[in-house]
């Protein structure tokens, strides 16, 4: 993807265009991640039931995703549903996993035309039947696409992801010698895919919520207090060109500059 593809899908003389413009094309980060927050506030700032703020939030993952595929990210992830979101009201779970569905069928041409390859991370077996059904349709439909990898995290937890790791390499009678970071990370759900370079979190919570803890150790944080709804392609590009302006130095320190004397 480049330049000119974003081009195609913003308007004209816009805030998007401006902000596309300044991004650097060799430079993008390869995983994007991202923490969904603020649905249920931005409900009730409308006096609305948090289950439309669930709703309104879909059209932010349609933009996010068309706009990330066009740029030309190798991968992102979005985080729709933890582990700790079953202890919601039964009525809200019902919902999400509706949503889920819904989003999945409304969307798949979508994905298929931009090329887009769907999977999910997290314990997919405990999900409803009715769920994994869906999300094996698109996983099939999209497996052969090349371009941008899009992962949905639902029903997932770092802490839970880093345990079914460790318990995959007990299975598999890997010695503790034998193991080290890249045979691990190749024990995870995102094996094969680079860690995040950046990470969005909407609404302005200042924390990491339990995700992809592992894959997160080096990875810029972006926050926004923009709410998930809201969220659409000017924030999307503002986090680019802020994490381009960043000097990732991965725990080491910047090589100083040589001054020679006169």
């Amino acid at each position: 993807m480049s330049l000119q593809d974003v081009l195609e899908w913003v308007p004209e003389r816009s805030v998007e265009e401006d902000l596309a413009r300044q991004i650097d094309f060799d430079r993008l980060p390869a995983h994007v991640a991202v923490i969904m927050d603020g649905n249920g506030r931005w409900a009730a700032r409308r006096c609305l039931p948090r289950a439309e703020g669930h709703r309104a939030g879909i059209d932010a993952v349609r933009d996010s995703t068309e706009l990330a595929a066009r740029l030309g990210v190798e991968v992102l992830t979005l985080y729709a549903f933890s582990i700790e979101n079953w202890k919601r009201p039964a009525a809200e779970v019902s919902l999400l996993m509706g949503l889920l569905k819904r989003y999945l069928r409304l969307e798949i041409d979508t994905l298929m035309r931009n090329d887009i390859r769907f999977q999910t991370i997290g314990r997919d077996d405990e999900l409803p039947p009715d769920v994994r059904l869906e999300l094996e349709s698109a996983i099939a439909r999209t497996a052969n696409n090349g371009g941008m990898r899009f992962n949905i995290a639902f029903n997932y937890s770092g802490r839970a992801e880093i345990l079914d790791a460790a318990r995959r390499a007990l299975a598999a009678g890997i010695a503790p010698e034998e193991l080290d970071e890249n045979r691990f990370s190749d024990l995870l759900h995102t094996a094969g895919q680079p860690d995040p370079d950046l990470l969005i979190r909407t609404s302005g919570e200042m924390r990491v919520s339990n995700f992809l803890l592992w894959q997160i150790a080096y990875s810029e944080i972006w926050v926004t207090e923009t709410l998930w709804p809201d969220f659409r392609a000017r924030h999307l590009l503002e986090a680019v060109v802020d994490y381009q302006k960043r000097d990732r130095r991965y725990g080491g320190i910047k090589p100083q500059p040589v001054v020679v004397g006169s």
